[in-house]
């Protein structure tokens, strides 16, 4: 997809992950050269193989070793979806103790465009501190979907992940690429 733009898919450790590929498609379809990036517990929900396959980009979940080439392009915009409560709440710290966290630091820093799609269970969107994270978030120009409303309980019951809000959103990003 030489001259596309790239977007970074970040993946975080929740269901919705296991359904990346269709994101892919629809983004793919948008004209996006897609690299996906999950964190560490991220890869227990991916099947890394089909992603790469898919994107023709190697699926990253750890940081390379200094004297190793990047293997992926920079990045134009990026999506972190789905977010855990854990992304959440260490990126509006600065905490970059993983590849993604780094990644989504780095995006804030360049003023990349950035869309998350916070996914924590009911209970722990109340919590106080995901609450400071979200407005941290937000402050910093980065492009929440987030309705308490739609999320999981706290026993996991499946809720609808609103994958159609996200890719509607990437498109606006994308024509404001062009």
């Amino acid at each position: 997809m030489t001259g596309s733009p790239v977007l970074y898919v970040i993946a975080c450790g929740a269901p919705p992950a296991a359904e990346l590929p269709a994101l892919v498609g629809s983004a793919r379809a948008q004209d996006w050269d897609v690299c996906v990036i999950v964190t560490p517990d991220g890869t227990k929900f991916v099947d890394a193989a089909r992603l790469a396959d898919q994107t023709g980009h190697p699926v990253r979940s750890q940081y390379k070793h200094p004297d190793e080439p990047d293997v992926l392009p920079p990045p134009d915009a990026c999506a972190v979806a789905p977010a855990t409560f854990n992304t959440i709440n260490k990126w509006a710290q600065g905490i970059s103790d993983t590849l993604a966290l780094g990644l989504l630091n780095e995006a804030v820093g360049l003023g990349l465009p950035t869309l998350a799609v916070p996914w924590p269970n009911a209970a722990l969107a109340r919590h106080p501190a995901f609450g400071r994270s979200i407005t941290e978030l937000r402050a910093w120009g980065v492009r929440l979907i987030f309705d308490p409303a739609r999320l999981p309980d706290a026993s996991g019951s499946p809720a609808a992940f609103p994958w159609d809000d996200l890719c509607g959103d990437l498109a606006d990003i994308r024509r404001g690429l062009r």
